[in-house]
């Protein structure tokens, strides 16, 4: 009877290779009774050598004999690039089978491994056995009989009969955003900046599927894999923490931190970040995709950001608003607890559409500001829709904000207002492409709510404006421009005009009317021969008053900061950028000169110079006669240099150094603004999600 139970049958489910999709330059682990088999058959003479092996070697344990016991086992394990095989896992319910399991697998020979791109690779499989067992080639019978007039029963193995496959980066063939990281983005900007490529590279966050077209990512990243072949290693250096792949959903699980130690030498004051996240990342079917960040955070940072981080402070008695995180309560005696949520569902019913709903950030450009749209404030509720054709991509982002002052606070609650948008990108040739860019900011007054006007999409809104009323929202209108001068080189910029009299913007009398900026920049990859070297090179430059409003709930910020360029208005900045990456090892500097024109605040002088964005027009210095940087005229310098390795590709988690110095020289000393130097040194650990602007 014993005999009877060592009769094994093994159903290998389908079996994916666990880095790469199969094709054309994919190789099985080869057993030496299948070296003389041809590559298209390798998949069945490895699979029936491996069943025979194990039919011939595996002893059932009494125990199992003893109670009659009748079920299945699954068995998860790989072939490592050194040919061995290693049990990941397996549920066997008793510990003997187990054990047997274990012994069985110890016994199999060394194979040749898995080759992708000629090189070694581990694959992964999933091995059901089941008991009572029979010969490999044979069919299990089932073991009851299932009653056709039985609804209940008829479902009776509908748990056991849900798929496990090995997850196959399918992340990066998803509609989900691509995270905002400026040194992250600079790694496929080349390949995107291809003259004679018919994309659009202004509408940022890029989502997986349109990028992963150009580059690589699985393949890129494979290039970097190191490690052994342990789950511990695998996990550490290049995979997701947790995957689950079914036959039509993905889900991945990471942990993550952003742990920062520092010094602000100039104040003796020592900072700190400490960043736990968790972040979820799934698809459902072949068009919905879905992703969610959730941050808990408590830090402390220099002396010059947490002094901002207070002055933009909302109402109600919370300390801070964090730059681009968002508001912040008291943690001890002198720092930030801040958490934050992200997220967003991405549906694309065909290849023209892609249509979000989430709550996080937008840039609209090539450079490293942005005039129109920039992640420099903090997150938001947003409605986006995405549509490409020919030559053609436009975007819509409706998105949902509040103004947090106390002025506009009632009853504890800060003021809501609503900013809709449109993004034409069009590739006029193979080398030049221009935008056309609206928006516009209007508040919940007379009970508006979100105004349906606006949710027309191919409407101007300067038309929309004057038909609400003519303060009821504020409009603004931008142009950008890239030409690429060749595969390594182009040139982009922006304008933006957020006032629409031709006489008061063309008259050259400094009429506080004109409120436009413009930006011109300049990219160079493999910078002068040496591949992965990126430089960049910007200028930005923003009269007074733009971006305010006469009625200040209507400018055109979110939490007290711009939804635009990181410095306001009322200024001119000289950006330059270096960014070079080989292998895991990266460094990036940056260096940042600007002339700004800051409000007096005092008693003597309470004018509005245009510079804050949060300031009233009511109360300018005059009708003409603005000039860039006017007011408390302020020297500006920033410089800063990161270096570091990246732990894991996968889920961008980085160790990195940095040292910033920063020199503020107002041309008066006032309680807010004054001179004052920093240098801020810092290490840390991160899994870089999103961009820090420490440069303002």
């Amino acid at each position: 009877m014993k005999q009877f139970f060592l009769l094994l049958a093994l159903f290998f489910t389908t079996v994916i290779f666990a880095q790469n999709s199969v094709s054309q330059y994919e190789k099985y682990p080869v057993f030496e009774e299948c070296e003389n088999t041809e590559v298209a058959n390798l998949e069945n003479c490895f699979q029936s050598t491996l069943s025979q092996f194990i039919f011939k070697n595996f002893e059932v344990p009494e125990k199992v004999y003893s109670e009659n016991y009748k079920g299945k086992i699954n068995v998860l394990f790989e072939v490592t690039k050194e040919g061995e095989f290693k049990i990941l896992y397996t549920d066997a319910i008793y510990e003997e089978l187990r054990f047997e399991i274990l012994r069985v697998f110890n016994l199999l020979p060394t194979v040749t491994p898995a080759t992708y791109n000629g090189k070694p690779a581990y694959v992964q499989f999933t091995l059901p056995i089941a008991i009572p067992l029979v010969e490999p080639g044979v069919k299990t019978l089932q073991s009851a009989i299932v009653s056709n007039s039985s609804s209940s029963s008829k479902f009776a193995n509908e748990y056991d009969a849900i798929e496990n496959l090995p997850y196959n980066n399918e992340a990066y063939k998803s509609n989900i955003n691509i995270p905002l990281s400026h040194h992250n983005y600079s790694l496929f900007d080349p390949v995107l900046n291809r003259v004679g490529l018919n994309n659009h590279t202004a509408q940022k966050p890029f989502i997986y599927s349109e990028i992963n077209k150009y580059y690589n990512f699985e393949g890129i990243n494979s290039q970097l894999a190191k490690g052994g072949s342990s789950w511990f290693n695998r996990k550490l250096w290049n995979e997701n923490f947790v995957t689950i792949k079914g036959k039509d959903y993905w889900l991945t699980l990471d942990p993550g931190l952003d742990l920062q130690v520092g010094k602000d030498l100039d104040t003796d004051l020592t900072t700190y970040n400490n960043t736990r996240l968790v972040r979820l990342q799934g698809g459902l079917g072949d068009n919905l995709s879905f992703a969610a960040t959730v941050y808990e955070s408590q830090g402390r940072f220099a002396d010059y950001f947490n002094r901002y981080a207070e002055s933009i402070r909302p109402d109600g008695g919370n300390p801070a608003i964090i730059p681009g995180r968002g508001i912040a309560k008291e943690f001890g005696k002198d720092a930030y607890d801040y958490p934050i949520a992200t997220g967003h569902l991405s549906f694309s019913p065909s290849k023209h559409f892609n249509l979000q709903l989430g709550h996080g950030k937008m840039f609209i450009g090539d450079g490293y500001r942005s005039l129109l749209m920039s992640d420099n404030a903090s997150s938001y509720p947003y409605l986006r829709l995405n549509t490409t054709f020919w030559k053609l991509k436009y975007t819509n982002t409706w998105m949902s904000l509040r103004d947090v002052r106390p002025e506009v606070t009632a009853d504890g609650s800060f003021r809501t207002k609503f900013v809709a948008n449109h993004y034409l990108s069009y590739n006029i040739t193979k080398r030049l492409n221009l935008g056309f860019f609206e928006s516009v900011v209007w508040e919940n007054d007379n009970d508006r709510g979100f105004d349906f006007n606006y949710l027309n999409p191919v409407i101007f809104y300067r038309a929309i404006e004057f038909s609400t009323g003519s303060r009821g929202g504020n409009a603004l209108i931008g142009l950008t421009a890239k030409y690429k001068v060749n595969n390594r080189v182009n040139i982009y910029g922006q304008l933006i005009i957020d006032e629409f009299s031709k006489s008061d913007v063309l008259g050259g009398t400094g009429s506080y009317k004109n409120k436009t900026g413009y930006q011109i920049g300049l990219k160079y990859y493999d910078a002068f021969g040496l591949k992965n070297l990126y430089l960049q090179t910007e200028y930005n430059r923003v009269r007074p008053y733009t971006y305010s409003h006469n009625t200040v709930v209507l400018n055109y910020g979110h939490n007290n900061q711009s939804l635009a360029h990181t410095l306001g208005a009322n200024f001119s900045e000289f950006v330059g950028i270096a960014r070079y990456q080989n292998g895991r090892i990266f460094g990036d500097a940056k260096i940042v000169v600007a002339k700004r024109g800051f409000e007096f605040n005092t008693p003597e002088d309470s004018f509005f110079y245009g510079g804050d964005i949060y300031g009233t027009e009511d109360d300018r210095i005059g009708d003409s006669g603005n000039e860039l940087a006017q007011g408390n005229t302020t020297d500006f310098l920033h410089a800063e240099i990161q270096a570091g390795y990246i732990i894991n590709p996968t889920t961008n988690l980085k160790l990195y150094g940095s040292l910033i110095f920063r020199d503020f020289s107002p041309e008066v000393n006032t309680e807010t603004v004054y001179k004052n130097q920093t240098t801020w040194v810092n290490f840390g650990i991160r899994t870089d999600l999103f961009n820090w602007y420490y440069d303002f």
